[in-house]
């Protein structure tokens, strides 16, 4: 029977050197979250390697490689869906080209969904001086999956940045949007926490962010802060900084509720401007 009800599981995980490791860590939090009765367990924004973009084509596999297939028998093994945080993908076709890809796993390890990132982040500021495009190719897919609860879509930190992409989610049926994301020291305190609740009250939908835990050490230090925005643009849970998992259950039945109440979508004036997939 469908339930607009689950349990969602966010692992805010340290990020190792080694692909291994961060493999292994990434299966033995699965396994924890799972046995808290987690329905969907989401990892942070390139789980898989230091956030670098010297380091993307070095660690990235192509689909149904030895990363792939580990998540998605972990997903199996657990009956639960795994948004696979992101990792560097080498295209099947044109090995040139190197990805930053989340996958989606069902119950079965089922791969139902895959979101290559479509805003390459580059900057350059005092704090931080790094260039996605360096190494990356841009994704061009809306990404919206169907799961028992309800539709839910699927960006990639920067993504977020673009109001127009959460709104195709929401006109593609979306009540929740999943963020596997890294904001730096800069972006974190200054943009983090506004983009989800702005998101999510825009478009009457919950907002889920996932980061890597943070490392001085690392080159690009993540902000953290795992956190979740219920349809109103309120943060209703949030980690700190450090390694973690957050619960919180979920019921994607209070979108309905809320859009029939405030009907924001509804009374978009269509007649004069409109919003188009090419």
């Amino acid at each position: 029977m469908e339930s607009s009800k689950f349990k969602l599981a966010l692992i805010q995980m340290n990020v190792a050197e080694t692909n291994e490791e961060n493999l292994k860590n990434a299966v033995h939090k699965i396994n924890e979250a799972a046995l808290q009765g987690s329905d969907i367990v989401v990892l942070p924004e390139m789980f898989s390697c230091p956030y670098k973009a010297s380091n993307f084509p070095v660690y990235a596999q192509k689909d149904g490689e030895s990363n792939w297939k580990l998540l998605s028998k972990t997903a199996a093994k657990n009956k639960i869906y795994l948004v696979a945080g992101s990792m560097p993908e080498r295209d099947s076709q044109n090995g040139e080209k190197i990805y930053n890809t989340s996958y989606v796993f069902d119950r079965e390890g089922k791969q139902i969904a895959k979101h290559r990132k479509m805003h390459l982040f580059d900057c350059d500021i005092p704090s931080v001086n790094f260039h996605e495009s360096d190494t990356l190719s841009a994704g061009n897919e809306v990404t919206v999956f169907d799961t028992e609860f309800g539709k839910i879509g699927l960006m990639i930190c920067f993504d977020i940045r673009f109001p127009e992409l959460a709104r195709l989610m929401a006109d593609h049926g979306a009540k929740m949007i999943i963020v596997p994301a890294a904001f730096n020291m800069t972006s974190g305190p200054n943009w983090w926490e506004i983009m989800f609740r702005t998101r999510a009250a825009d478009n009457q939908l919950v907002m889920t962010g996932c980061s890597p835990a943070r490392n001085e050490k690392a080159s690009y230090v993540a902000w953290g802060h795992s956190l979740v925005a219920d349809p109103f643009g309120k943060v209703l849970k949030q980690l700190d900084e450090k390694e973690g998992t957050l619960y919180q259950e979920i019921d994607l039945a209070e979108v309905d509720t809320l859009r029939q109440q405030y009907k924001i979508l509804k009374s978009r004036r269509l007649d004069i401007y409109s919003l188009t997939e090419k």
